[in-house]
């Protein structure tokens, strides 16, 4: 019996590109470097934002990270200022999860994500909609590390088999699979099948609304 849906973020519940792109690229025209474009993000993220910071210097003319404190101080800031600048819902996602919330099923968000940031995109894009969220602080490692969502398991009463976990990129398959959920990859994400199922996904979602149908085959297996 399944429990538990718990959900990454970027990619996965919001449409996240548009927003990281804007703030990265407005700090590295300020500092003099070279703007990405908005697709090059896809690839940035989803390993936290100081390794989408290094990411996104290296590729700016600042090899060497010699900027990166500056640049870090500064994406933390303004994401913690207005974290839902340009930040969208994938169509699908709220009929999802209040289909699931109907079904009796526990619903987290475990983020790489700051985890203040992350609070005020859940509390006002998806509001009631969640039970627990987890972002990336000092007090739980961010993943692949399953910590996050084991505490999330482990905060509603359920074994990892009986919570889905889902992604949409190599470091999600990576924490679902380390945690033992069954790991779900989103394909509506930032990256594509190739990399979810090298990676691990037990299923591969094409819609947000397939991830009730894949809810209720395991209900009943």
């Amino acid at each position: 019996m399944i429990k538990a849906c718990i959900f990454d973020l970027d990619g996965t519940l919001a449409n996240t590109l548009d927003s990281m792109a804007y703030v990265a690229n407005e700090i590295l025209r300020d500092m003099g470097l070279k703007e990405q474009p908005t697709e090059n993000f896809k690839y940035y993220s989803g390993e936290g934002a100081d390794m989408l910071v290094r990411r996104c210097l290296r590729d700016a003319g600042d090899p060497g990270l010699t900027r990166f404190e500056e640049c870090r101080e500064l994406y933390r800031k303004k994401f913690d200022e207005d974290p839902l600048y340009k930040v969208v819902p994938y169509e699908g996602i709220m009929e999802l999860l209040h289909a699931l919330r109907a079904a009796g099923v526990k619903l987290a968000v475990c983020t790489n994500k700051p985890h203040i940031a992350a609070v005020k995109v859940i509390d006002k894009m998806f509001t009631g909609c969640f039970d627990l969220v987890i972002g990336q602080s000092d007090a739980i490692r961010r993943k692949p590390a399953p910590d996050g969502p084991l505490k999330a398991a482990a905060e509603f009463d359920a074994l990892p088999e009986e919570c889905m976990y889902i992604g949409d990129t190599k470091t999600d398959m990576e924490t679902g699979t380390a945690a033992g959920m069954h790991t779900i990859g989103a394909l509506w994400g930032f990256r594509d099948r190739e990399e979810l199922e090298s990676s691990g996904a037990e299923i591969v979602a094409e819609k947000p609304e397939d991830l009730l149908k894949i809810y209720e085959e395991l209900n009943h297996d």
